[in-house]
């Protein structure tokens, strides 16, 4: 089976050195280095598209822009690209978004794919009027899953439930495809709203070691409901044609940390109530440059200035593509990725990994073989 591979629009702004924010912390001002206007992602998006990624995600919150909203007006400028759009389901009824679903769907070709994020801060969530605690935000979620999927079956739905209620719930025109859904979240209230739920178990980029604990974790569970998900991660990437010049990108962008703002970001991100980012924060142990390759090719340095996805796969071109085989030995199928400039990013992934994993037989081109990129090989020295 060919792994699927999906970038990222930074609607939170792009920057040549890393924009930081995300989990209840505003973005870092280099995000205004370029403002996530639609013609920006839509080039992005398009070059995204060229080099054969499957789908974009689009992160949700109050540190950027709506995902909806943006991923509709940049549809309009690509042709195959689908758009893993991430929203919360305590922020918008389950009826009226089983119904933009059905309607992105139509509009765009079938290319909508559902992020749903429960949301790991309290206070965040209170900004947009959401009062419930963690736990109940995540048995919130499952009632919500329930009926959007009973509704996008083409069912009438009345469920009276612990947190939503809805009376003759029906849709003039179910969705096709039916959008898949993917669904992240350590916590053990998590796993099971995952277990029921998930078409595709998201983790962000923990050590290999770690990640076989998730998988194995959600497996468990799920085989309980009688499913089998597919399994992703989330990672930044940083690829070079030598090892030695992905380092000092790397080094680069960690020489632009700001001390003073790492600091401010790290006691933010401390008071997160999510698991997951709780295993973030653990992963870089307080910011030791020396002590930031966790794994071989797997960096923390990331996670000092951004909520979230804190680690990046470095390395040449051939050390990512045997990271990436790690991983999928594990039972990972799909990578989301994103880099610093996403343009830029996005071309040197897709012009130095994507035909290795190709000339392996792990991926194919999802236009064909003629619009496949070839592989940037550097001369011998």
């Amino acid at each position: 089976m060919s792994l699927t591979f999906h970038w990222f629009l930074p609607t939170n702004g792009d920057s040549r050195d890393v924009v930081g924010g995300g989990h209840g912390t505003p973005a870092t001002a280099s995000g205004r280095d370029r403002p996530p206007t639609v013609a920006y992602l839509s080039q992005i998006a398009r070059a995204a598209e060229h080099l054969g990624f499957t789908g974009a995600l689009t992160p949700t919150g109050a540190w950027c822009e709506d995902a909806w909203l943006t991923t509709a007006m940049v549809s309009q400028h690509t042709e195959r690209l689908k758009f893993l759009v991430a929203f919360r389901p305590g922020f918008v009824s389950p009826t009226l978004a089983a119904q933009m679903a059905s309607t992105f769907q139509r509009h765009t070709g079938g290319r909508l794919l559902l992020n749903v994020v429960t949301g790991g801060e309290s206070h965040e969530q209170r900004a947009y009027g959401d009062f419930l605690d963690k736990d109940a935000r995540y048995r919130r979620t499952g009632e919500f899953l329930r009926i959007v999927r009973e509704l996008w079956a083409g069912k009438t739905v009345d469920l009276h439930g612990e947190h939503l209620r809805v009376e003759d719930a029906a849709l003039a025109r179910v969705p096709d495809p039916v959008p898949e859904v993917y669904f992240g979240g350590s916590s053990p209230v998590a796993g099971e709203v995952a277990a029921r739920h998930a078409d595709v178990y998201l983790t962000w980029g923990e050590p290999p070691a770690q990640v076989a604990e998730k998988i194995a974790w959600i497996r468990s569970l799920a085989a309980r409901e009688g499913r089998t998900p597919r399994f992703g991660i989330r990672l930044h990437v940083i690829t070079r044609d030598t090892s030695a010049q992905a380092w000092a990108e790397a080094n680069r962008l960690l020489d632009g940390f700001d001390p003073e703002s790492v600091r401010a970001i790290q006691a933010g991100l401390a008071r997160s109530e999510s698991e997951g980012q709780r295993r973030m924060l653990a992963l870089h142990g307080g910011g030791n440059r020396d002590a930031l390759e966790i794994h071989p090719n797997l960096w923390a340095g990331i996670g000092l200035v951004r909520g979230g996805a804190g680690t990046a796969l470095v390395g040449s071109h051939d050390e990512v593509a045997e990271r990436i085989r790690e991983y999928h030995a594990l039972g990972i199928e799909e990578f989301v990725l994103s880099g610093y400039p996403h343009l830029e990013e996005a071309y040197w992934f897709g012009e130095g990994v994507l035909p290795r994993l190709a000339a392996q037989g792990l991926w194919r081109h999802p236009a064909g073989g003629e619009d496949a990129p070839a592989a940037q090989v550097p001369f011998a020295s």
